[in-house]
């Protein structure tokens, strides 16, 4: 069986990348194959590269409150392109109404500033499978 694939993307305008790039190097020595967009990607360019990489997750690093936008936007994306089955997870400054909301539109877990790495690791390892 071949490795997890996950699309870590620092999707808007927002340049903080410390997190991200931190959480990407846990998953990637948890055993994940990690692929990083860089900053300030679209929707659109985290959707095309997560397809052209055939990824099993979609990770999103979100800080500059733009999160409802982004994450709806992704997801919007994915069905488009007849892809939900692609887990799509994230972090970042959220407020808690706001978690709420994109779980209900399909986000699979939010992670909050503070978030031990071994939670977002054990979380990865139970909810995200290889798709082929």
């Amino acid at each position: 069986m071949r490795k997890v694939r996950i699309l870590m993307a620092k999707p808007g305008l927002d340049g903080h990348d410390r997190g991200v790039k931190i959480v990407s190097r846990a998953l990637r020595d948890a055993g994940f194959e990690v692929i990083y967009t860089g900053l300030h990607q679209t929707p659109e360019d985290v959707v095309n590269i997560a397809l052209q990489e055939d990824v099993d997750a979609i990770g999103m690093s979100v800080l500059s409150g733009a999160h409802n936008y982004l994450f709806s936007r992704v997801l919007e994306l994915l069905k488009e392109k007849n892809a939900q089955e692609i887990v799509v997870f994230g972090g970042g400054i959220i407020p808690e109404d706001d978690v709420k909301y994109l779980k209900s539109i399909g986000v699979s877990e939010l992670f909050l500033p503070g978030t031990p790495l071994e939670t977002i690791i054990n979380w990865a390892k139970e909810n995200i499978k290889p798709l082929s």
